[in-house]
């Protein structure tokens, strides 16, 4: 016998799109998965009956104005939009839906928001004393405009008590296929996930970037090609000396371009990008933490251990157990 998990997601004006779209397509193929038992029915509200245009210029449909939101809701699910500003995107308040928010927000066992839609929980105070995460470029504005709320720009996403907050675009897939592992199990979560062609159903504890993505792209052509070449090479020697040697330049004067176009260090940068690379292997595979030390460049377990602790705060062993995905 199916359960029936009913979900609201708001639209707006401008909302992103993929916010309002990933979600419900996780929710869809959970019910086909599952021949229908997971029970999931998706409607949209909005402020009045009708279509709302979207971000990419795509019309909605609302099946119900935010007034007729009402009984017991299952999932409340606030996407985001953005203005543009001079120095990056701002997060755009919609008050209808702050407003809307404060009522609404009670009848629901749950609330989520993807990207930057965390800015609106936030707005109607259901994130107060909590920690939360949106789009890394918006994080700066979240944390000064509500300084109540402990905002963390580097994971997928974060659950709080029954508050969820996802980080950025396509990270709101990430967040569906969490709450869906939630309600029916991992199991089902990756039978969606494959269905989805995602690489990997990520965990909400992993960073929204990739060392090379995390760092702004370099003036000089041959630091950024340096970057890739450190990439391929984890495994290698990648002594500051020898990318020295490899950029043809003294170390000291290595040192000194390398850390002006990347804001870190030549040692700092290559422990950064190797401890990533152990973390996708404690994800994927099984291999003995030795391996994994040697495959990441890291040389050795102790080597491992020193550098996990110092770049996330924990052990080989208990990123694996929280974090390996079948």
């Amino acid at each position: 016998m199916s359960t029936n998990r009913r979900i609201v997601i708001a639209v707006f004006p401008d909302v992103d799109l993929l916010d309002v779209t990933g979600p419900a397509e996780v929710f869809a193929l959970a019910n086909r998965e599952t021949g229908g038992a997971a029970g999931y029915q998706v409607q949209l509200a909005g402020r009045t009956h009708g279509a709302v245009t979207t971000s990419a210029g795509v019309r909605l449909v609302a099946d119900l104005t935010f007034a007729e939101v009402s009984g017991v809701l299952d999932t409340l699910l606030i996407p985001g939009a953005v203005d543009p500003g001079p120095e990056g995107p701002i997060a755009r308040i919609d008050q209808d839906v702050v407003t809307w928010l404060k009522d609404a927000a009670p009848l629901a066992r749950r609330v989520a928001s993807v990207c930057v839609g965390a800015h609106l929980l936030a707005a109607a105070g259901l994130l107060d004393g909590k920690t939360a995460t949106t789009h890394w470029s918006t994080a700066a504005q979240l944390a000064a405009e509500h300084p109540a709320v402990t905002v963390d720009p580097d994971p997928i996403f974060v659950r709080c008590g029954n508050v969820w907050t996802g980080a950025g675009i396509s990270a709101c897939m990430d967040l569906a296929l969490a709450l869906v592992a939630e309600d029916l199990g991992e199991e089902v979560a990756l039978a969606v996930a494959r269905q989805l062609v995602m690489y990997l159903k990520r965990q909400g504890g992993q960073s929204q970037f990739s060392v090379p993505l995390s760092r702004p792209p370099a003036a000089r052509r041959d630091i950024d090609d340096l970057r890739m070449y450190i990439a391929d090479n984890l495994d290698g020697d990648l002594s500051a000396g020898a990318l020295a040697t490899r950029m043809c330049l003294s170390e000291r004067h290595f040192a000194r371009v390398f850390r002006q176009e990347t804001g870190t260090t030549p040692a700092a940068y290559v422990e950064a990008a190797r401890v990533e690379t152990a973390r996708r292997l404690l994800e994927s595979t099984d291999q003995p933490l030795d391996q994994v030390a040697a495959a990441c460049g890291l040389g050795s377990v102790e080597t491992l251990h020193r550098a996990l602790r110092k770049q996330i705060g924990t052990t080989p062993a208990a990123y694996r157990r929280r974090f390996r995905t079948t």
